[in-house]
């Protein structure tokens, strides 16, 4: 069965995208994937297809509104959709790979983009929208997470990426940061590559990756660090019990 993506914006002509070009792209086309986007503004009712107005308890901007969105979603899943619904936004819970390999798994996505200030809360409530963030700050609008949360879940879909280890040893997948990677030239402005890496031994290789990666996660990722040896020493008790 294609994973399907269907994604709730005000401006669809912001995909497919970057997702229409390299490995999403390829994937996309071939049928890997299908991407389909529902203008939210087509569910308003009024002459002016309003989607959004002033906050109960009054403040700055705008909110979209529950009646509007509402009839969207439905729309977009009727029924029987099991497909997971997210909401892009700054609130959210942090997206991890963990998480990028359960959505991977399901059978698509619904995305909701939202804009202004938010959306009514209780269409998240009613709606059952998760919300998603990508990161401690904030965009225009829930477009570019949507964007890259795609990206990271397509990538993963069977026959996607043509080598299968490539998304076995990457950042985030053992606890950790991705090790260094280096290839020819063997001397670039005067820095060869490390002479383990050209050894021709496996078990040094992979020696040297793990204790690379260990190094960068403590300089940048000290908290990732601390969750990894904690998952580590957990198994290993386990292991003896």
């Amino acid at each position: 069965m294609t994973f399907r993506a269907t994604v709730l914006t005000l401006y669809p002509e912001m995909f497919p995208g970057p997702l229409g070009l390299s490995l999403a792209g390829r994937a996309l086309a071939a049928g890997g994937w299908s991407l389909e986007t529902v203008q939210i503004r087509d569910f308003a009712n009024d002459r002016h297809r309003s989607v959004d107005d002033t906050p109960a308890g009054g403040g700055a901007g705008l909110v979209m509104r529950a009646d509007v969105l509402a009839r969207a979603i439905d729309h977009a899943a009727p029924g029987g959709d099991t497909r997971p619904r997210l909401l892009m936004s700054p609130r959210g819970t942090p997206l991890r790979q963990k998480h990028v390999r359960d959505l991977a798994a399901a059978p698509g996505l619904l995305i909701v983009c939202g804009r202004f200030e938010g959306i009514d809360q209780r269409v998240i409530d009613r709606r059952g929208l998760e919300e998603m963030s990508i990161g401690d700050f904030v965009l225009s609008g829930g477009e570019p997470a949507a964007l890259a949360l795609l990206d990271a879940v397509v990538r993963l879909l069977p026959g996607v990426m043509g080598n299968v280890e490539s998304g076995r040893d990457e950042s985030f997948e053992n606890g950790l940061l991705e090790h260094p990677h280096y290839t020819r030239p063997q001397m670039f402005e005067g820095e060869a590559i490390p002479d383990v890496l050209v050894s021709g031994d496996h078990a040094r290789v992979a020696a040297w990756r793990r204790s690379e990666a260990e190094r960068l996660t403590a300089q940048r990722r000290p908290d990732l660090l601390s969750a990894h040896r904690a998952g580590s020493a957990g198994k290993n008790s386990r292991s003896k019990a």
